[in-house]
């Protein structure tokens, strides 16, 4: 046994449970099986899917702190909240847009996705006596597939772009300025897709499959994916999570004697450099990625949540922060979120039971001032760039706030380069080492407070679109110059006015749609009034 322990400044972590009066409580949770995290967060708020009768539904709830209680609402829900409800089938999945913290994309067994936008004004007066509740009323209803959708997941630095994972075993990329169809489309997969993951600036996309592959795309790059290797060899529950600026990759899945794994990919062949057995439990293992370089994972069924630092293509085991109440669902808090005043580098919520648990993990250190090396700078709200600016085409490194001034400024990462298709599909045999069992305020926070249709001016330019264009026989014509091309040119006029148009009578028909779904909405608390009354 060696006598020297790894340094590190992470190795004293530990995880710290709100008190009891900062959880929310009778918190009813969706009996659906469908497997997904349950749970969501922005920097504002969480998003909880429900257990709804009469279709599908999600909560909308504050976001609790492991430090103090929540302003002037209650700690136990009251029975009758406001809900997103108008999804007509179970609720399987939301995401927060990383660019508006009041901005939530959900996707129901139904196979729509929905988009939703939360007013400030909400949560005023809850609990109080004459307090009626008023459910949410989505600002977008996308028929994502005819199937479920069972993933949904924002874009990371190009605004208004929302990833959803369908059950007919695609993946659509929806520009929420033109709903009508996806702007992409993600094939290849022959099961259920498990779980889909962006690099830090959305050039890449992974996914998990029932099949046990592990699928490399290009989202903008025809609908084939460029790299597909074999994953877990178990088929139950494999979860995928980039390693943020590393080009690494994380997955958690079972091998085919049912032990649970988490094995660390490369990204140039998608070659297993390491596979290290967890456990022989039976729980869908959830991987969250900090960058702190902490990876942490949180099994279903599970009482702790165990963290491990990554260097140099290892995972070292840190601790694990042990509880006796079994989770159903977790995610973590954006970054940019935390009390860095108390050294709190993550923050999780736990759904335990019927309630919301937030658990800080905290850097126990004295120190007063800012501790800039164990908070490197978070991604912002910021966007990068437009949604037709990434389809057009460019590449553009996230912006980060600076977690000490507030401060947002472009990241120095290099950006990945398109991925050039495999000409062959590698399929390495994973490396397995044995079982890897870990060790026995001022408050800041940067959250962006209103929706932007458009991403904030970019420092580079925008690809400039050529003055040629190919004409039925192939060749290339300057515009302007024949009269074929005069008429060509105003027939492309006519048909952008024609689809402008299009555009239009589809945006009238969703308004209406909405104003009806709202009407019987009305028409069931009107009954119920009635019903209650009687």
């Amino acid at each position: 046994m060696s006598r020297f322990v790894r340094a590190s400044k992470y190795r004293h972590v530990f995880g710290q449970s709100g008190k009891k009066e900062y959880l929310i409580e009778n918190v009813k949770v969706t009996n659906n099986a469908w497997d997904t995290n349950i749970i969501a967060a922005s920097g504002k708020y969480v998003s909880v899917n429900w257990n709804a009768s009469g279709g599908g539904a999600f909560a909308i709830l504050p976001l609790p702190s492991p430090f103090n209680p929540i302003p002037d609402f209650p700690q136990k829900l009251p029975d009758s909240l406001p809900l997103a409800r108008n999804h007509t089938a179970s609720v399987l999945d939301t995401d927060w847009s990383p660019h508006n913290d009041s901005l939530v994309a959900s996707g129901g067994d139904d196979g729509k996705l929905m988009i939703w936008q939360v007013d400030d004004s909400t949560f005023e007066g809850w609990g109080s006596e004459h307090w009626v509740p008023k459910d949410f009323d989505p600002v977008w209803r996308i028929e994502a597939s005819p199937r479920k959708v069972g993933q949904v997941l924002f874009h990371p630095t190009a605004a208004n772009i929302v990833a959803s994972a369908t059950g007919d075993h695609a993946v659509k990329l929806w520009d929420l300025a033109r709903t009508e169809d996806p702007r992409n489309v993600l094939t290849g997969h022959n099961d259920a897709i498990q779980s889909l993951a962006f690099n830090s600036t959305g050039t890449v996309l992974v996914t998990t499959c029932r099949d046990r592959k592990l699928r490399m795309f290009d989202p903008r790059a025809g609908s084939d994916a460029v790299r597909i290797t074999d994953g877990h060899g178990g088929i139950k529950g494999a979860r995928a999570v980039w390693m943020g600026d590393h080009d690494r990759i994380a997955t958690t899945g079972f091998s085919k004697m049912s032990d649970r794994q988490v094995a660390i990919w490369e990204t140039g062949g998608l070659g297993n450099l390491k596979t290290t057995t967890v456990d022989q439990s039976s729980g869908v293992v959830m991987p969250f990625w900090s960058d702190n370089n902490i990876l942490f994972l949180a099994g279903k069924g599970d009482g702790n949540i165990r963290y491990y630092e990554y260097e140099n293509d290892n995972l070292f085991a840190l601790d694990e922060y042990k509880s006796t109440d079994p989770q159903r669902g977790m995610c973590f808090l954006p970054r940019r979120s935390l009390n860095v005043s108390d050294c709190e580098i993550a923050r999780a919520y736990k759904i335990a039971g019927s309630s919301i648990e937030p658990i800080a993990f905290i850097v126990p250190r004295r120190a007063d001032g800012f501790q800039s090396d164990i908070f490197p700078p978070a991604p912002s709200y910021e966007a990068s760039m437009s949604a037709d600016e990434f389809f057009s085409g460019k590449n553009a490194a996230r912006k980060l706030v600076d977690l000490s001034s507030g401060t947002s400024f472009a990241s120095s990462a290099v950006v990945a380069p398109p991925i050039a298709q495999s000409t062959s599909l590698p399929t390495p045999a994973p490396t397995t080492t044995t079982t890897a069992a870990p060790p026995v305020a001022q408050t800041r926070s940067f959250s962006s407070s209103s929706f932007t249709g458009a991403a904030s001016t970019p420092t580079t330019q925008a690809p400039v679109p050529s003055a040629t264009m190919d004409v039925g026989d192939g060749s290339k014509a300057s515009k302007g110059g024949s009269g074929d091309n005069a008429e060509i040119s105003s027939l492309l006029q006519e048909n952008a006015s024609l689809k402008g148009d299009l555009r239009e009578a589809r945006e009238l028909i969703r308004n209406l749609e909405l104003q009806v779904e709202t009407q019987r909405a009305n028409a069931r608390k009107a009954a119920q009034a009635l019903l209650d009354a009687a």
